[in-house]
């Protein structure tokens, strides 16, 4: 993705370094969220509920250990971004089967491998050891994502064909006493865990039948597979769209009422799931119900992606009900699992408030890197510019994206840091009366508030105390010397 000029000259200035104040280890409203975990500029034009995880490799990068790997090798970084191989409910469900999705180089020796003289776009999958198994090529520069879902279906069935020939061969061999037989067929099944894992915990049951020891154990619980039928993939992608542009215009009920529908109409699809726990995480409060969404998930096959979200949210609520270093661990897992804005730049914020200037600048430059053209993105790099003293920069930025509503929040973080009080609580006022919806979430973001650092200069100031005087006392705020209530207009 290329840089903006504004975007290389934040991410350099970040890098540079810049000072913070310590005060309590939290993440504080200002990281964003809600839309699924992905979409933080409230574009309604951007509908989209199927990302594909799609995981940019670089040759220094370990591969996969198991599985498939479905290698996209772009020409340009115009075709990434106008290509149809960026959503697909088909391929998302895959990357929860163990197929996962690499975009990289074809100009590296390993890339030149699979791809041989083809021109790319080219489209590869392969074995996670780099044995190429089928290729796409383009047709007039651009991959076709039907062409592409088709060549992983046409691979994926070939397998699951030969793990039921497997598992009814083995169970054959055992009822007619041939055991070295049965055991050696049934133990491939065994071994496809990652990818059939009810079959595979079929297969570990016949197994222990015949006395064999020291087999690793399948997992206690086992999901259906997700629905490919096309007729039903398009009415959960129909039903999540209207969620989605319902939740964006603010219509949270609605939105809740139609991710609910998705899910129903089939269990086994991770994504309803993750646009659920966010919705009730981020807008309307209801934590109790995020948690149980967000732990059903993670307990079913699911995508890098809605991973990474739940492993976040879970980390959020987490931090804000005191447990702060198990919260932080569960957003290094999220960002491990798979990369998000969301997640790095609530790990800035938590490193910011624990005063470690380093992280927060790498935390931050991460994020903007994911996405630098996100409006969202740049005013929350804007924070940290105007905490390293580069107020006018911060300033410029803050002016150009003042109505962007959901960054009401980080609009008046970089206002207060540069000593306009007045904007800055007018912001705050926004963030809490005209983008938050929910009493339950404006409690818990006026606490935030309350405890961080980028309002240290306004913290003890009367306005802001009344403003923020709906705080659930969830977080103890710093003990400091101030002039308290020296400003009260």
């Amino acid at each position: 993705m290329r840089n903006t000029p504004e975007s290389r000259l934040l991410a350099l200035l970040l890098v540079v370094g810049f000072a913070v104040s310590p005060a309590l280890a939290t993440c504080g409203g200002g990281g964003g969220g809600g839309v699924g975990g992905m979409n933080s500029s409230n574009n309604t034009n951007d509908a989209v509920v199927y990302r594909v995880p799609w995981r940019v490799i670089a040759p220094q990068d370990p591969p996969p250990s198991a599985g498939l790997v479905l290698y996209w090798f772009p020409a340009s970084n115009d075709e990434v971004q106008r290509s149809s191989l960026r959503e697909s409910r088909a391929l998302t469900l895959y990357a929860a089967q163990c197929v996962s999705m690499a975009v990289a180089d074809v100009k590296t020796p390993a890339a030149r491998q699979l791809v041989g003289d083809s021109k790319p776009p080219v489209a590869v999958l392969a074995t996670y050891d780099g044995k190429a198994l089928g290729k796409l090529e383009n047709t007039n520069g651009m991959l076709k994502v039907a062409q592409v879902e088709k060549l992983v279906e046409t691979e994926m069935k070939k397998r699951e064909d030969a793990v039921d020939q497997n598992l009814k061969d083995g169970k054959d061999k055992a009822k007619t006493g041939d055991s070295e037989g049965a055991i050696k067929l049934l133990s491939a099944v065994a071994d496809e865990k990652c990818m059939f894992p009810k079959k595979a915990k079929e297969a570990t049951g016949e197994l222990k039948k015949l006395g064999v020891k020291g087999i690793a154990a399948a997992s206690p619980e086992t999901f259906p597979a997700p629905s490919f039928d096309r007729r039903v993939g398009a009415r959960i992608i129909s039903t999540m769209r209207e969620g989605l542009r319902a939740e964006m215009a603010g219509r949270y009920v609605e939105a809740g009422r139609l991710y609910s529908l998705a899910h129903r109409i089939d269990p086994a699809d991770p994504v309803p799931l993750r646009f659920l726990g966010e919705l009730y995480r981020h807008q309307t409060g209801e934590w109790e119900k995020a948690r149980a969404a967000f732990d059903t998930l993670l307990s079913m096959p699911a995508d890098p992606l809605s991973r990474a979200v739940a492993l976040h949210g879970l980390g959020k609520m987490t931090i804000h009900e005191g447990e702060f270093k198990k919260g932080l661990a569960l957003m290094e897992q999220s960002v491990a699992e798979f990369p998000l804005a969301l997640a790095y730049r609530n790990l800035a914020v938590y490193w910011n408030s624990e005063g470690d200037a380093e992280k927060t600048a790498m935390y931050v430059k991460k994020g903007l890197d994911l996405d630098p053209k996100d409006s969202f993105n740049r005013v929350f790099a804007a924070v940290f510019l105007a905490a390293s003293g580069r107020k006018d920069e911060a300033l410029k930025i803050a002016r150009a994206n003042r109505q962007l509503l959901p960054a009401s929040y980080n609009l008046a973080a970089i206002y207060a840091q540069a000593g306009r009080r007045d904007e800055a609580l007018a912001l705050l006022r926004r963030h809490f009366f005209r983008y938050e919806r929910y009493q339950s979430v404006r409690a818990k973001e006026m606490m935030e508030a309350r405890v961080d650092a980028v309002f240290d200069s306004i913290r003890d100031d009367r306005t802001f105390v009344a403003l923020t005087s709906g705080a659930d006392g969830r977080l103890p705020v710093p003990m400091r010397q101030t002039n308290a209530g020296t400003n009260d207009r």
